[in-house]
């Protein structure tokens, strides 16, 4: 009687116990907002990082489209951002996206860097409660005087 007892409990309370501990365990979704210096579409060594840019988390569901969670996070001193959701959105398909520049002479979103997929569901094969998103960048409305040296560099780089 005793083993049917340990076995009943271990096939019924185990897994709801284990499966507690995970779902408790908020995510982490960290990242950085850039301003693109030089209007060249990706990151450089000119590139400056944003303090008190906003950024938003915004989940939709898979099949509707519906939005189903959304959460915002202004940018640290360096540029970064980390938001904390509180659950699982396995069902979902969920992006980091710019909302707002804190710099008025950089404050176009670049098409193509301006949201960033984030995976937010244990049920992939990831270990940490941590997801890192791309950078994402806002366009400078004037490019600085040394773009042309510095995309140059660039060129030069690729032609090795």
């Amino acid at each position: 009687m005793d083993k049917i007892l340990l076995v009943l409990f271990s096939v019924c309370f185990v897994p709801a116990i284990v499966s507690t501990h995970f779902v408790g365990e908020p995510f982490v979704v960290k990242g950085s907002v850039y301003c693109d210096t030089c209007r060249c579409g990706y990151e450089t060594d000119a590139t400056k990082y944003m303090a008190g840019a906003t950024v938003r988390i915004e989940c939709r569901n898979r099949d509707t489209a519906q939005p189903t969670y959304s959460k915002e996070a202004v940018t640290d001193s360096y540029g970064k951002y980390s938001v904390t959701v509180q659950t699982d959105r396995g069902d979902d398909i969920c992006d980091a996206v710019l909302v707002k520049s804190s710099d008025p002479e950089c404050s176009t979103p670049n098409k193509g860097r301006d949201r960033a997929t984030v995976i937010l569901t244990r049920n992939n094969g990831m270990i940490s409660n941590v997801r890192f998103a791309n950078n994402m960048g806002f366009l400078t409305n004037t490019p600085l005087a040394s773009c042309p040296q510095i995309l140059q560099k660039y060129q030069e780089q690729a032609e090795d």
